[in-house]
């Protein structure tokens, strides 16, 4: 991929881009159409993306297997916790009212903290699961096609 200059070069460009669209799919998500699942995989796709252009290593060098270890399990916990969380003040399960005084203030904040562990998991996971396939050696004999 080394002498696709201008493959190398568009991508550069757009992966800023795809992230700040995942960003903003993920914080209007409990305004509008989105959320942490479609921003998660958006923000997954940029990586991926990364890591067909540039080679595997490289996009591990950016993205390495520690990293995700440590985020798949955080958004699981993240969104968890805000279950735990509402427990503990004297609600149910994921029932914001109890986070924040406010009408709205802690629906906004529950939604918020919930969507956000989704799309950390959903793009570590992502991210994950492509990097585990592409590292496999390939196996295709002449005879398969």
């Amino acid at each position: 991929m080394k002498h696709h200059l201008v493959l190398r070069v568009v991508t550069k460009l757009m992966i800023p881009f795809i992230l700040i669209f995942g960003l903003y799919v993920q914080f209007h998500g409990d305004f509008g159409p989105g959320g942490g699942f479609q921003a998660g995989v958006i923000i997954a796709a940029a990586f991926i993306l990364y890591a067909l252009v540039f080679g595997l290593e490289e996009a591990r060098k950016v993205v390495p297997d520690g990293a995700l270890r440590i985020l798949v399990p955080a958004g699981v916990l993240i969104f968890a916790g805000t279950g735990v969380a509402t427990l503990l003040m004297g609600g149910k399960f994921l029932d914001y009212d109890v986070l924040r005084p406010s009408d709205t203030g802690g629906q906004h904040l529950g939604i918020w903290l919930v969507e956000f562990g989704v799309g950390t998991t959903v793009a570590a996971v992502m991210i994950a699961i492509f990097f585990t396939y592409a590292a496999r050696p390939h196996q295709i004999d002449d005879e398969d096609w």
